[in-house]
């Protein structure tokens, strides 16, 4: 049985894994991930009680109750790579015995779900809507550094992607994975909601297809992303986790969504004038189907 060494699977006082600062007993089945710290307590304010909180740098976590279900909330901040941190420590933490630092024979699978914000791609999906992820498009490359079983990618939705789009060689392979079914059900039924593919970008400028004093390698990018269609499936938005969630959390056997309200549209060039409000919205109605 392999044993990690304490330079791989790096503890904390209290058997805490390094960066997000929680331990097996911290961390709640359900674990609601946000990208913005400050975002954590704009939904713990909505439990009955908090059970603990801990802080380590951008990751800060909550656990307590809503509707007598047992929630954790935990910020990741911005990008694959903290995602990257952030699942891989949330799996060591409640599957990796940190006394032996041997993987337990028996494991927990967590249901994690990523509430964010995001641009539209597609010119009907109004700002103030909100979209769950089916698939996660991943431009970012991530998921090239693990090796992991084929059965968890849509090869057949990147190689259309890769056929449409022209897309050069020297960026990396456009990796697919498919969120939980499971999760995506419970959110069905909510009004002004959107299902589609969500394209997950390295960055916030030149990856999503904004110039400033840069120019894009890919100057029409989102006029492609906007007009690929895979069987009816159509990518709806851009954002910057979703494809490192769903690759991981898939790979490590855990279920994974994510559901953004739309702050911006990119086709139409509108931006929310009520965004605070609308993240209010995603939260409520969040709390509630997931409780």
């Amino acid at each position: 049985m392999k044993t990690f060494e304490e330079s791989e699977l790096i503890l904390a006082q209290q058997n805490r894994l390094y960066h997000i600062n929680l331990n097996n007993d911290e961390i709640a089945d359900t674990v609601i991930v946000v990208g913005d710290q400050n975002r954590v307590a704009s939904i713990s304010k909505y439990f009955s009680k908090i059970e603990s909180k801990s802080e380590h740098r951008e990751f800060v976590a909550h656990t307590g109750y809503y509707n007598n279900k047992r929630l954790t909330v935990l910020s990741t901040g911005i990008g694959t790579d903290n995602i990257d941190i952030v699942l891989t420590e949330l799996d060591a933490a409640v599957n990796i015995d940190p006394v032996s630092r041997t993987i337990k024979e028996k494991k927990r699978q967590l249901n994690i779900i990523r509430l964010g914000t995001s641009g539209a791609l597609q010119p009907n999906i109004q700002v103030n809507d909100i979209v769950v992820s089916t698939h996660g498009l991943g431009l970012d490359g991530l998921l090239n550094f693990y090796h992991i079983e084929e059965k968890i990618y849509h090869h057949d939705i990147s190689k259309l992607f890769i056929q449409h789009t022209n897309w050069p060689s020297t960026l990396p392979y456009p990796y697919c994975v498919s969120g939980s079914d499971i999760l995506i059900e419970k959110f069905k039924e909510v009004k002004n909601i959107h299902f589609g593919i969500t394209a997950t970008a390295p960055g916030f400028y030149g990856p999503q297809g904004r110039q400033l004093r840069l120019m894009s390698a890919i100057p029409d990018l989102n006029e492609k992303l906007t007009s690929f269609d895979f069987s009816g499936l159509k990518i709806t938005n851009f954002e910057m986790e979703t494809s490192a969630l769903y690759g991981l959390g898939k790979a490590l056997g855990h279920q994974c969504v994510t559901v953004c309200v739309i702050i911006a549209n990119r086709i139409i060039k509108q931006f929310t004038k009520n965004y605070q409000e609308s993240v209010e919205k995603l939260i409520l109605t969040s709390l509630e189907k997931l409780t």
